[in-house]
């Protein structure tokens, strides 16, 4: 199962806009896509409400994975926009 870990570059963590952003990448790939962070079960990362009652803000470490043998594009992908501050408006 595919694996990324990736540290949260939006000041504004993954609350309200930036988690809405992140849940429709997610959605666009199509993929089982779960997200964890720090002692937190694995959450499905395609709900808006799942993703922010992880309560992850920035510089915290999050674990993306994937049960999909072909998710390494689209995981890669998620980490990159993750690391990245995401549009606050």
């Amino acid at each position: 199962m595919p694996e990324r870990t990736v540290v949260i570059g939006s000041l504004l963590g993954l609350h309200a806009r930036p988690a809405a952003l992140f849940v429709q990448a997610v959605n666009e790939t199509g993929l089982p896509v779960m997200i964890s962070h720090e002692g937190h079960e694995a959450v499905d990362a395609r709900s808006v409400l799942a993703v922010m009652s992880l309560g992850i803000s920035h510089g915290q470490t999050v674990t993306l994975t994937c049960d999909d043998e072909n998710a390494d594009g689209a995981l890669d992908g998620l980490v990159e926009m993750l690391g990245k501050e995401l549009d606050p408006r």
